[in-house]
């Protein structure tokens, strides 16, 4: 059985393989928020709740124990942001709207916000790391994407625009 959320994602297959099951949207790791007029589009970097049951070896071996991934959510529209404190640990949920849409709402303790978007969501720049003091994403990290794991060996600074902004 899979989640909701899951069922939106047109490029679920590496996500699905991973997992046995794809944990829920409910108190994930919110570490930032993109913004691209291009689109319009809005992209998460989160930490899913659990370490896939289907990782490569060299992620366990590796002493990872968090999972990364960016979830991207096209045609953008009403935006509201009441409140973000990064980073933040948050519930994400999606209803149905008109029109091959959804409504999304992300809420946790210091972060609030809500839009609109295609129902389509896509999902990209998967990697696996320990996570640090206090959660910390800072250190190493291994990347499933080929391009990514060539080009990477930890989190990119945020002005890489050819992570944060494409899948």
């Amino acid at each position: 059985m899979t989640h909701p959320w899951i069922d939106l994602v047109r490029n679920s297959d590496p996500l699905t393989a991973l997992y046995s099951t794809v944990p829920p949207l409910s108190s994930v790791r919110l570490r930032s928020i993109h913004l691209n007029w291009r689109g319009p589009t809005l992209t998460l970097r989160i930490d899913l709740p659990s370490f896939p049951d289907n990782a490569p070896a060299d992620w366990a071996e590796s002493g990872n124990d968090t999972f990364q991934c960016h979830l991207q959510f096209l045609a953008v529209d009403y935006f509201k942001m009441s409140a973000w404190a990064p980073p933040a640990v948050v519930d994400i949920s999606t209803s149905p709207a008109d029109d091959h849409r959804i409504s999304v709402t992300v809420t946790g303790e210091r972060t609030t916000f809500s839009f609109d978007s295609s129902d389509s969501i896509l999902v990209g720049h998967m990697s696996a790391f320990a996570a640090g003091e206090n959660g910390q994403d800072t250190g190493p990290r291994h990347f499933l994407g080929r391009v990514d794991s060539r080009r990477f060996r930890s989190l990119p600074d945020t002005y890489e625009k050819t992570f944060y902004e494409h899948l």
